[in-house]
């Protein structure tokens, strides 16, 4: 189910520059969100998974609305939030939401390449602060669009990836209804967690 972790910083090159040096492999550049303030660049984690770093993007002017993931808030580098791969996005959203939770509205997205290519996909987004505290994932679906790992820079494979809570069991009703699993152990702090296979060896990144 997982398609991508979303990994917070505040500048972009600084962070492709940080994770090089952690891992062993710079994040390739994805390009630009329009009218969304943000620009990304992309790490493959194999198996069809990937790593998003995402970023302000100060060629854009301020958005209309908050950035995604809580980015505005972000004070320090890490994982905020993931995606899970779907299809059938309306279909999905009304059995959450039958079930007791709102996963929010299905929007079309875009991003602009650095090659000048454009790439769609769908996903949900709900207003509010992140559910189960950023555990909860949203829902993508990519249609016929290339899958971003594909061009992603290579190099990194996916060991493991859990969630870290201090209430699990509040956590857990949410993705049930949300039709995703995902692994949520009792922690100090709400995080995710991700354990990546690299060239600087086994690293974990939160």
């Amino acid at each position: 189910m997982l398609d991508h972790l979303v990994y917070g910083v505040s500048d972009l090159k600084a962070g492709q520059a940080d994770l090089d040096a952690r891992l062993g492999v710079r994040p390739s550049e994805g390009g630009s969100h329009p009218g969304r303030g943000t620009h990304n660049a992309l790490l493959d984690l194999g198996g069809g998974a990937y790593l998003e770093v995402i970023a302000p993007d100060p060629a854009q002017p301020p958005p209309a609305e908050a950035r995604a993931h809580g980015l505005d808030a972000m004070r320090t580098a890490g994982l905020i939030s993931w995606a899970a791969r779907g299809t059938n996005l309306e279909a999905r959203v009304a059995a959450a939401r039958a079930a007791g939770y709102d996963p929010g509205a299905v929007r079309p997205m875009s991003r602009l390449r650095p090659d000048g290519g454009r790439v769609e996909w769908r996903l949900t987004r709900r207003d509010g602060p992140p559910a189960g505290d950023g555990l909860v994932p949203f829902l993508i679906d990519w249609g016929d669009t290339p899958h971003p790992a594909e061009s992603a820079a290579h190099g990194c494979t996916l060991v493991q990836f859990r969630g870290l809570h201090p209430r699990p069991d509040a956590v857990r009703p949410l993705l049930k209804a949300l039709g995703v699993d995902l692994e949520v152990v009792t922690a100090d702090a709400p995080a995710l967690s991700v354990v990546i296979d690299c060239p600087k060896g086994r690293v974990e990144l939160r």
